[in-house]
């Protein structure tokens, strides 16, 4: 089998690293993170003052069959109550025969200060893992990991998170997959059941801010840290520009030898649209063309509450 041939198995492998969860990535990733917090950290529900929208489609090293694709879907909205926000995150991630879903409602409370905000959120819903076998050729038909009966469900899923920000900053720490529930049961006899998939407590901790360049020029860098117990320590470092408060231009650096380019524009009436291009420095390079990320975006003040003065850069 030559080397080519031999990256068309990458997603089973993947699978199989889902399956021995112990070293492998369970959450969703995403280059424009600062625009998507609320998919890691329930307690930014509300925290842009305004109802926001947000979509995301991600197609990840494309070239590769079976690769991973992902769209995330976040509302949220402070209510008129200001120490409340609420939110809904969904998204179904696909992996080779392996579909993860997930849809999450979340509820912020916020306790603010004459110029920053403190926010602690939860968020509770349901995760779903669906594993179509049918799409595998194996060459050994007997396979028992194959033949065995998988029972997929739906679970319980519950993230929490700490959010601090104020009109040039913000800072957070999040939790997700609290219950650590099975989500696939895997039994090769009658009667004989054991766990195949378990979701592992996902850990995110976030910094970022806003520096007046000059008028009209403003540097936003943010870090974005992910931990998940017994994998390596993923790092994002983003460095963007906003200019004349309708054009964001950046670039960000992933620790596992990945660059990305980003750009996004406002374009009127609240709407925004964003993309991104990841370019891989590790073995994959060679096999795949990079991964494109799209982001749509909405906003509008619907109770003419803002406290924080404008523009608002988070």
């Amino acid at each position: 089998m030559n080397i080519r041939k031999c990256f068309r198995i990458i997603p089973f492998l993947l699978i199989l690293l889902r399956a021995t969860i112990t070293y492998a990535q369970q959450d969703p990733l995403f280059t424009q993170y600062a625009f998507n917090k609320l998919a890691f950290n329930p307690a930014y529900a509300g925290s842009g003052g305004r109802f926001s929208l947000d979509l995301i489609t991600r197609i990840q090293w494309v070239g590769i069959e079976g690769a991973p694709r992902t769209v995330s879907f976040n509302a949220h909205t402070p209510l008129r109550n200001s120490r409340i926000g609420i939110g809904l995150n969904a998204y179904r991630d696909e992996l080779g025969p392996t579909i993860d879903y997930g849809a999450l409602a979340a509820f912020a409370y916020r306790i603010l200060f004459p110029t920053t905000t403190l926010c602690f959120g939860v968020q509770a819903g349901f995760k779903y893992m669906d594993i179509n076998w049918g799409l595998l050729n194996p060459k050994d038909q007997g396979d028992m990991l194959l033949t065995s009966q998988v029972t997929n469900r739906a679970v319980p899923d519950v993230d929490f998170g700490i959010y601090y920000y104020g009109n040039r900053f913000y800072t957070g720490l999040s939790a997700r997959h609290l219950l650590q529930n099975q989500i696939l049961v895997s039994s090769t006899e009658p009667g004989d059941a054991t766990s195949f998939t378990r979701l592992r407590r996902n850990f995110y901790g976030i910094v970022g801010g806003a520096i007046q360049v000059k008028d009209n020029l403003d540097f936003i860098p943010s870090i974005l840290v992910k931990y998940i117990m017994d994998a390596p320590l993923q790092v994002d470092f983003n460095a963007s520009f906003l200019i004349y408060n309708v054009l964001t231009l950046g670039a960000a650096y992933r620790t596992n030898k990945a660059l990305a380019l980003m750009v996004q524009l406002s374009i009127g009436r609240g709407f925004s649209i964003g993309y991104s291009y990841d370019i891989w420095f590790n073995i994959l390079r060679s096999y795949n063309s990079g991964s494109h990320e799209i982001r749509i975006g909405y906003e509008v003040n619907l109770f003419r509450q803002d406290r924080m003065l404008t523009p608002r850069y988070f």
